[in-house]
């Protein structure tokens, strides 16, 4: 079954990711305000009242904020683990079923995910690797101080892949934050710099690998030229699309097995 992946924002103030196949849609994090939310799936022709189900990472805002609120008006399912529910104050019985680390859950019709941890101050973070029944994999991490060996492990052979890129280490070095922010961002519980999200990359990336976006890019410590020619100079041998997701999405959307977004006209 043929997923299209959709960034509706990604960044500092908000982060949501729509998931599309033939039987399912599914939000992976609801950051943005009902409103926005609203907006910003109307601009891709989405009923928020079509949306099977809610998908959160963790509990900050700009990944949570707006998740109650299109669970109450448009009847979407929450997941998410014990913590993310808790500091949501979402109701772990009525509104939220609660999924694992490492065990996959069915959240729509023919669409599963996996919920793989990493590490990130103040919350128990998951990237998802996600399945719609064939097997081509798609994931979706951002919010991390640095790869893991068991999320390399996962990441490798995954048909598309959204990682985040969020900060220039320069950029941050010479930026306005004081230092005690500066140490979070840049350490293992904090984000991966644009050098990091590249290595990665050069080290995961094969021929299975059709797409890859850049997300969750700082709009203080990064730009996306930055982001996208520190990945292009580590990867040139790899062949596939590479794109920089805004935070003024929609802008484009990824098919998992495909090499060519489509651009979305607003």
């Amino acid at each position: 079954m043929t997923m299209e992946i959709t960034h509706l924002g990604s960044g500092s103030r908000g982060n949501a990711t729509l998931l599309q196949t033939d039987e399912a849609k599914v939000l992976i994090d609801c950051g943005f305000s009902g409103r926005q939310m609203e907006r910003r799936l109307g601009q891709i022709g989405v009923d928020p009242k079509s949306v099977d189900a809610i998908v959160l990472s963790h509990h900050h805002t700009d990944h949570g904020q707006g998740a109650e609120i299109f669970h109450k008006r448009h009847g979407a399912k929450l997941f998410a683990n014990f913590t993310t529910c808790a500091h949501l104050g979402l109701d772990p019985v009525n509104q939220c079923r609660i999924f694992e680390s490492l065990e996959r859950v069915q959240v729509a019709p023919g669409l599963s995910a996996l919920p793989v941890p990493v590490p990130h101050d103040g919350a128990e973070n998951v990237g998802f690797i996600i399945n719609s029944g064939t097997d081509q994999r798609a994931a979706i991490v951002t919010d991390l101080g640095e790869p893991t060996d068991e999320l390399i492990q996962h990441l490798k052979g995954c048909a598309h892949i959204s990682i985040e890129s969020n900060y220039d280490a320069k950029r941050l070095a010479l930026g306005p934050y004081p230092p005690s922010l500066k140490s979070r961002i840049s350490g293992r519980g904090g984000h991966l710099s644009n050098q990091q999200t590249s290595e990665l990359l050069a080290e995961i990336l094969g021929p299975e690998t059709h797409s890859v976006v850049l997300c969750h890019l700082s709009s203080k410590n990064n730009a996306p030229h930055l982001a996208e020619s520190e990945a292009l100079f580590r990867i040139e041998d790899w062949s596939g699309d590479l794109r920089v997701s805004t935070q003024d999405g929609p802008e484009f959307s990824h098919w998992v097995g495909q090499s060519e977004a489509e651009m979305i006209t607003l």
